[in-house]
């Protein structure tokens, strides 16, 4: 019982350890140059203006970080519109980090949102892209009463969800998709205009190791940031002499803290893994002698009964374990 509540509480330790990661990295990801990094590397809208120019003048108001920070907020991020979104039957979404830009050509509002799964599996029980599909419904939907109403569906604003994957399958590392709504005529040929249907797009950014030599600056930069291999005073050189990110002593700090939060989850994530393991051991040991227990006392001639109430077993078990022993014999 003891070694139970030991590892119960290491696990809840553990998991309070990665949730402040998650944070941490969510903080990072929400400055404003590194957004413009992957602003240019991922929307169209953004591909052909330099870093600082979208950092400076189209990212129009700070994003919302969907965790708790895990230090003050001192250097200059975003922190616009809220990044709750909630309805009667729909439940709450809690976007990662939420913001608004400008549209360099057509001067209007886009909304985006940057969805961070730095630890969780690709593919958590359902497919991701269909929750970040999800999402963007939901950005669009929640415009309502705000950008549009009454019927005026042309006001509706484009959205935006992306989501940068630390740990994808092999096949998708240092990948970078997008899935866009498209006109396909299939009887005649129009031409609709392509921002009344282009409103919602997802793109999966999926990232690699620090040592990939990947030939695209994002996942080059991403690789290297959200890496738990390097050390913090690699990351912030890359960051500034290869990425142009000025490095603030608010910058640095947050990094640091990022790596040691990631190799404190690493190394308690390692020692339960082998205490888990050393616990399920002892059990499957202790299973194993139940059963040759059992067997001992049916040799014995003991009613099963009997059996059953010596080695703590329901009738059932125990007849399934002489059952299988007899199989094998």
């Amino acid at each position: 019982m003891d070694m139970e509540n030991t590892l119960a509480k290491e696990i809840y330790s553990a998991g309070e350890q990665k949730a402040l990661y998650d944070a941490a990295c969510k903080r990072l990801l929400s400055e404003k140059e590194i957004l413009a990094w992957i602003m240019k590397s991922c929307l169209e809208e953004y591909r052909d203006c330099g870093v600082k120019e979208i950092a400076e003048r189209y990212i129009e108001s700070a994003p919302q970080v969907g965790m708790e920070p895990v230090a003050p907020d001192e250097a200059p991020r975003i922190h616009g519109m809220g990044n709750e979104d909630a309805t009667l039957r729909e439940g709450t979404v809690v976007y990662d980090i939420r913001f608004t830009a400008i549209a360099p050509a057509s001067g209007e509002q886009i909304r985006l949102i940057i969805n961070v799964e730095a630890q969780n599996s690709f593919y958590p029980g359902y497919p991701l892209l269909k929750r970040a599909l999800y999402y963007c419904s939901r950005l669009i939907s929640s415009q309502y009463g705000t950008e549009f109403t009454e019927g005026r569906y042309e006001k509706i604003k484009k959205v935006y969800s992306i989501w940068i994957c630390a740990n994808p399958p092999e096949n998708r590392k240092n990948t970078i998709t997008r899935y866009h709504m498209t006109e396909s005529n299939l009887v005649g040929n129009v031409r609709e205009p392509k921002a009344n249907y282009d409103l919602l797009t997802v793109v999966m950014l999926c990232i690699g190791e620090p040592e990939d030599d990947t030939g695209t600056e994002i996942l080059d930069l991403l690789n290297m940031l959200l890496s738990s291999k390097a050390e913090p005073e690699q990351k912030c050189w890359v960051l500034e002499n290869e990425f142009q990110i000025k490095m603030t002593q608010q910058l640095n700090q947050e990094v640091s803290l990022m790596c040691n939060l990631s190799k404190g989850v690493e190394d308690r994530g390692i020692a339960i893994g082998r205490k888990k393991g050393r616990e399920e051991g002892r059990k499957e040991g202790r299973e194993h002698e139940k059963k040759a227990t059992a067997r001992r006392l049916q040799k014995m001639g003991m009613p099963i009964e009997v059996i059953a109430q010596s080695v703590d077993r329901n009738m059932e078990t125990v007849m399934q374990w002489l059952s299988e022993a007899e199989t094998s014999n």
